[in-house]
């Protein structure tokens, strides 16, 4: 199937055809992930998941960066707010929930905390400025690169007032403590289209032989989401297990050397804590030595009290797809995007928000 402009990617006819034969083909109960938070809006916003056979069952993952920030990092995020400094981050993570309050109510009281489109927006505030600017650095290997090439260029330029928080993670180590995990059954992975471009498959390649779990890099057009479901569900069919490309228009196999190498020039992989799974060892991205002085522990000592995770709230449950958004108790009740108690129904990847913006638990 080759397709060139957009009206293809969601011609009416094609979308019949490919789910006429996933009906045709599948036969057995599946449980498959989309691990992307984009993933997750489009599945919600063509009404894909009430197409599909009931025993296809999408479910979904750990893919919004924002929401996989655990409670004490966005603690260290709000007390480096109360500090002498400019802090710059994305819009999404200004209304997160912290232990007792989030960016946004901080800035609300004075503080000084910028709403920036990229880390080079940041790295602008501290050319402009003479007080300390820290860029809040959350985000999969999709981000990282385009950071990491802001710090190189801020050493490059002698720029000493800025410097970075690297909440930064890694998603393949991700999906391994997933299907390593014994209470958890995935029979396939819809692989993550924008985090791809960057690593390509080869990750992917010894997830699927390891674990014998199915993997398709998925493009995010209603007709890349299907066919990655038919080709997850041939696999899944004949018995198969191996690492797949639909997103070929945009997804190379080695995927992109040089944002790698940008990245592996600034970073190297740490134990990070992600929501919801705890410690996942080599899952995070650290300075390296020749980057320290970015790095925003080598200026500040920030310490916060234990994190208290808000009470009922089950989005750890629902990035490791143990259940979906409508199961858990606060869903559309007391959490909604107008009052949001966890990050899944505030960020604009977060699942609990696809679900609530589509209906889809009206159907799930």
């Amino acid at each position: 199937m080759k397709l060139r402009y957009i009206d293809e990617f969601r011609d009416p006819e094609v979308a019949r055809r490919l789910l006429s034969e996933i009906k045709k083909i599948s036969r057995r109960p599946v449980r498959l992930m989309e691990v992307c938070g984009t993933h997750t809006m489009n599945i919600g916003r063509y009404g894909l998941r009430g197409l599909l056979p009931h025993h296809v069952q999408l479910i979904s993952g750990p893919g919004c960066p924002v929401c996989v920030t655990t409670t004490k990092e966005i603690d260290m995020m709000i007390k480096l707010a109360e500090e002498d400094v400019t802090v710059a981050t994305f819009g999404d993570l200004m209304r997160v929930p912290g232990s007792h309050t989030n960016l946004n109510h901080q800035r609300a009281r004075g503080a000084d905390i910028r709403v920036v489109y990229s880390s080079f927006d940041a790295l602008g505030l501290a050319l402009k400025n003479l007080k300390p600017v820290v860029f809040l650095g959350v985000g999969f290997e999709t981000t990282a690169p385009t950071v990491a090439a802001t710090i190189i260029e801020a050493k490059k330029r002698r720029v000493r007032n800025f410097s970075v928080f690297s909440a930064h993670k890694l998603i393949p180590p991700a999906m391994e403590a997933l299907v390593s995990s014994p209470d958890l059954r995935i029979d396939g992975f819809i692989c993550p289209g924008h985090v791809s471009v960057i690593i390509g498959l080869r990750p992917y390649k010894v997830l699927a032989e390891r674990y014998k779990v199915p993997c398709v890099i998925t493009g995010f057009e209603p007709l890349d989401i299907l066919q990655g479901i038919l080709m997850l569900i041939k696999q899944i069919e004949k018995g198969k297990a191996k690492a797949e490309i639909q997103y070929t228009r945009a997804v190379k196999e080695e995927g992109n050397w040089k944002a790698k190498e940008v990245m592996e020039e600034v970073f190297s992989p740490c134990d990070a804590n992600w929501r919801g799974f705890g410690l996942i060892p080599q899952s995070g991205l650290c300075f390296k030595e020749e980057y320290k002085e970015f790095d925003v522990n080598s200026h500040f000592d920030i310490k916060v009290d234990e994190a208290k995770e808000p009470l009922s709230c089950r989005c750890g449950d629902v990035l490791k797809g143990k259940i979906i958004p409508p199961q858990c108790p606060l869903f559309a009740k007391v959490c909604r995007p107008a009052n949001p108690i966890g990050p899944c129904m505030v960020s604009s990847e977060g699942s609990c928000a696809a679900y609530y913006k589509y209906r889809d638990w009206e159907i799930a």
